[in-house]
């Protein structure tokens, strides 16, 4: 059988491959950016983190993993937690390649990946360090995520597009979870919006307060019914940094040194606006927010010089009081 890919203007809406990212009861679910000590990754899955993500970049100019790397690394470390990307940086990569390491990753897991995806642009060394134009970073990503389910049937794959063109190529086995990981789009403009209302099976944005998700939210319900889509099986995320300590200023503080090294910016007048920052009370009740907003899946990033006693107050002592907003009126 030869699958004929269609333009991205003709795609049938994304169908979420599972439920793996959907909170199993009332909660929503709280999953964290995974440590790089293999030891501290157990101790996570055994507190009941929900999901454990990792990222990274290619030629950045802050030292960082390859994000497929350490995908691998954390599927060996762990047994029964949801791993993912957050985020792979998609149009850096051929798809055929992402689309072989995914499913055999899938398939080591136990069908416990989920492919967090974005189209990056905020170091140019990337892109040049990976041979790949920047301004073609968005068509690329739309047509890989295309070809990668595609790819995940395990069928031969026809397709002639704008940045790949080949015949009845098949990548096999498939990956465990029928129809592949879900994909879950990550940005931040309306574009990206967009891309997940008609490609992903799931939204996380990032450096964004409740207010601003709340928005996007509604974007994409709109952008979603616009092309007949239902967002039945849809998983709303967010990745959101959190600064924690039981001294306020203190926290505040230790956030805006943190932002400001990763994003090589000022993150003292726009703090609160983009990250949890203060008391474990100030932290819960900011992520509460979120939750109002429309989150269904936290990938919660700690931030600081006591990060790793963070995550796992946040999964010990935060995460039961993040109900959601129907319940928490109740």
């Amino acid at each position: 059988m030869t699958r004929q890919t269609p333009g991205v203007t003709d795609v049938a809406p994304a169908e979420a491959a599972s439920g793996l990212l959907r909170p199993a009861g009332p909660p929503p679910a709280v999953g964290l950016v995974a440590p790089r000590d293999g030891e501290a990754v157990r101790e996570l899955e055994n507190l009941g983190a929900a999901s454990l993500w990792v990222g990274g970049h290619v030629a950045s100019p802050n030292p960082t993993p390859e994000a497929m790397v350490w995908l691998a690394r954390l599927v060996e470390q762990t047994e029964r937690v949801v791993v993912g990307t957050a985020t792979l940086l998609l149009p850096l990569f051929p798809p055929a390649l992402v689309a072989k390491q995914i499913a055999d990753l899938d398939r080591a897991a136990g069908g416990r990946v989920a492919l967090g995806i974005g189209v990056g642009g905020e170091y140019e060394s990337d892109f040049e360090a990976c041979g790949v134009p920047i301004e073609e970073r968005g068509s690329r990503t739309n047509e890989a995520m295309e070809l990668l389910r595609a790819f995940w049937t395990g069928e031969p794959v026809s397709h002639h597009g704008r940045h790949w063109n080949f015949d009845s190529l098949r990548i096999h086995p498939s990956p465990q979870q029928p129809g592949g990981p879900p994909i879950v789009v990550t940005g931040r403009q309306p574009v990206a919006m967009r891309r997940a209302a008609r490609l992903g099976d799931g939204w996380m944005p990032y450096l964004y307060s409740p207010e601003r998700y709340a928005r996007s939210v509604a974007t994409i319900r709109d952008e979603a019914a616009s092309v007949g889509r239902d967002l039945d099986t849809f998983t709303w995320c967010a990745y959101v940094f959190v600064c924690m300590d039981d001294d306020d200023d203190v926290a505040r503080t230790n956030a805006v040194q943190a932002l400001g090294g990763t994003y090589r910016n000022d993150f003292s007048e726009m703090i609160e606006r983009v990250a949890a920052v203060g008391t474990p009370e100030q932290v819960t009740s900011r992520l509460s927010a979120f939750v109002d907003a429309g989150v269904e899946h936290f990938v919660l990033c700690p931030l600081g010089p006591n990060a790793a006693e963070s995550a796992r107050r946040l999964v010990r002592e935060i995460a039961p009081e993040l109900v959601r907003p129907e319940r928490r009126r109740g």
